[in-house]
């Protein structure tokens, strides 16, 4: 009786140790999955005359400082997003235009650094460039900045267009992460019927044409616009709607 006790006693620990590395296995893969890369490219893979100009890599940004997360120059999105992309970047190149990114993914330990920038209300450096019109308080209350980001899901991009006669970026009225009203697609005019309006507006209606533009080659090739940033689209159909990835942004990452 005793060394049946002790036998069932041992076969109720193993499996209480199995159960617990079950739990550990899980665990890891939950983790892991946020630093899993494998769904992603390099945009100038799939759209090769896309122009680069990182922003976060640099310190002209927002911050004032290159951003967590974004170690070498370099765009990555979901395979889904970048085929889209590319498809837009036919459609505009027609008519004489590409595509210049200024951020694609977005590790979630850049929104983090987004946040701790957003806490030091001493700082602010950046202000007349970015948001001179707002407090930091209100660069969130409006949107601007979350501390979640469809960024970080992999199938979001902030971009302009660039006349590939003269080189130059077209001209949008704003520029690339300006916080305030005049950033908005509807600044100027209807996003909807892409009707110039120019009513409360300093754009004028080559400017917000520009826009549109972009908005509907865009559109067109399945992505969404953001109401508050003419250059922000997402994915409609995005593979990972749920999952904030933090991997850093590498072009190729070093074999273990």
């Amino acid at each position: 009786m005793r060394y049946a006790k002790m036998i069932a006693a041992a076969l109720l620990m193993t499996a209480g140790l199995l159960a617990g590395c079950k739990s550990t296995q899980n665990m890891a893969q939950v983790k892991d999955k946020t630093m899993d890369r494998s769904g992603f490219v390099s945009i100038t893979d799939v759209v090769p005359d896309a122009i680069l100009e990182i922003r976060y890599y640099s310190t002209y940004n927002f911050v004032g400082a290159r951003i967590d997360g974004y170690e070498e120059p370099v765009a990555l999105m979901t395979r889904e997003a970048a085929d889209s992309l590319r498809a837009a970047s036919d459609d505009l190149k027609r008519h004489g235009y590409c595509l210049k990114i200024y951020d694609a993914y977005r590790p979630q330990r850049g929104v983090d650094h987004f946040m701790r920038w957003s806490q030091d209300l001493s700082d602010t450096v950046t202000k007349a460039y970015f948001y001179p019109q707002l407090t930091k308080k209100e660069v969130f209350d409006g949107e601007y900045v979350a501390t979640k980001s469809g960024h970080s899901r992999g199938s979001t991009v902030d971009l302009t267009i660039v006349d590939m006669k003269s080189g130059k970026e077209v001209d949008m009225g704003g520029t690339f992460d300006w916080f305030g009203h005049a950033s908005h697609p509807d600044y100027g005019g209807n996003p909807d019927t892409m009707e110039y309006t120019g009513i409360d507006a300093d754009i004028t209606p080559e400017q917000f044409y520009n826009r549109m533009v972009l908005r509907a080659a865009m559109v067109r090739h399945g992505f969404k616009p953001l109401d508050n940033e003419w250059w922000h689209f997402t994915l409609k159909n995005e593979p990972y709607p749920d999952t904030y990835f933090n991997f850093p942004i590498i072009l190729r990452p070093a074999r273990r």
